[in-house]
């Protein structure tokens, strides 16, 4: 009750009768902790914005609020209807504010609920298909965002410099006495990490721009309708300026694995070509237009780069001992590396088919 309570002073601070409101927990919660709100007829959802993440949550909803009012305006020019199912919708606290910090310190939001949306943890090709619609038109929507790139609400993120040079210090520190155990893995990604590099130095050269990025690319993270028609793309935290080929990867990583991330039996694990293909074509139909010949290129690459940076991002946990991953058991982060490692060589022996699909679908759709 004294929860509840709690709960209905924050909606309080955003809309009117919250003492009357209906609040229920809603999804996971791996990040952020979110509920159903229910008043007045209306439907809302309120979270509590993970401050140990996101230093500046003021920035971040800015952030949001931008891509979502941009969004918003290119649907209303293209005539789309039923719009608010189709795009995200701040409800501003009463402030003004685009949050609300309780007395503990914590940061809230509000934004209306989509209704009759649903959204997959499974994967099969017409889904990727639809799927790599939905990055793609929202890519395509946000390039040409106005007033400059967004706030980096997680400063180097994608950057795999930036990840090989913690990954060394922790080698270099080998706090807890592990680095023999995986000495093998460590040579492995050592011999990646000049072409891993590519796209970094590309961009100094000025030969490869950064974008509007969503940089959380996995299905789940797409509401679809119950006819499995898209409706939007959400979960909108990590939008910032980053490589097209980063998004392209990631879905890639998380969604054509044929195991699990962390799957104990190797040879479980592989790139799924059916899901790259049929994410790829729809990908491509939205974006071919935008793109330039270089980021059409890389993109395969993408894969190989997004799967190499979550390889040593576990790797480098496991040598510290495991302080920022969650682990189920010991070596927890040690079996994701393997996995990890795993999809890896398996995106290098199909790296030339993966290529000809990529530059196919190009050609199709670039038009």
């Amino acid at each position: 009750m004294q929860e509840n309570n709690k709960l209905k002073n924050i909606v309080a601070q955003f809309v009117d009768s919250a003492d009357k409101a209906d609040i229920k927990p809603l999804g996971k919660g791996h990040i952020n902790d979110s509920y159903k709100v229910e008043v007045d007829g209306n439907e809302y959802v309120l979270q509590r914005v993970n401050h140990d993440i996101f230093k500046n949550v003021e920035e971040l909803q800015n952030n949001i609020m931008r891509v979502t009012t941009h969004i918003r305006k290119k649907l209303t020019e293209a005539n789309v209807t039923d719009i608010d199912r189709k795009v995200l919708t701040l409800t501003p606290a009463k402030d003004g504010k685009l949050y609300y910090q309780d007395e503990d310190g914590n940061y809230w939001r509000m934004m209306d609920f989509i209704k009759d949306s649903m959204s997959y943890e499974e994967i099969n090709p017409e889904l990727a298909y639809r799927a790599g619609l939905a990055f793609g038109d929202f890519q395509k929507m946000l390039a040409d965002l106005p007033d400059g790139p967004l706030f980096e609400t997680i400063p180097n993120f994608h950057n795999i410099e930036s990840r090989l040079e913690t990954f060394r210090d922790s080698v270099r520190s080998n706090k807890v006495g592990r680095l023999l155990e995986v000495n093998d893995l460590v040579k492995e990604i050592e011999a990646r990490a000049e072409e891993m590099c590519k796209a970094e130095v590309m961009h100094r050269e000025g030969k490869l721009v950064k974008r509007t990025n969503h940089c959380d690319t996995k299905v789940n993270n797409i509401l679809f309708d119950k006819d499995e028609n898209v409706l939007c793309v959400v979960d909108l935290d990590t939008v910032m300026p980053g490589f097209v080929l980063s998004d392209f990867g990631d879905f890639i990583r998380t969604g054509a694995n044929t195991g699990a991330e962390d799957d104990k039996n190797l040879d479980n694990v592989g790139v799924d070509l059916a899901i790259f293909e049929g994410y790829t074509k729809g990908y491509l139909e939205n974006a071919a237009s935008f793109l330039t010949e270089t980021e059409i290129e890389n993109l395969a690459f993408g894969a190989k780069l997004l799967t190499y940076m979550q390889t040593v991002r576990f790797l480098t946990d496991y040598i510290d001992g495991d302080t920022y991953y969650k682990i189920a058991y010991g070596n927890h982060n040690l079996v994701r590396s393997l996995a990890q490692f795993k999809l890896l060589q398996s995106l290098e022996d199909n790296f030339d088919k993966m290529q000809e699909i990529v530059l196919a679908n190009a050609d199709k759709y670039k038009g």
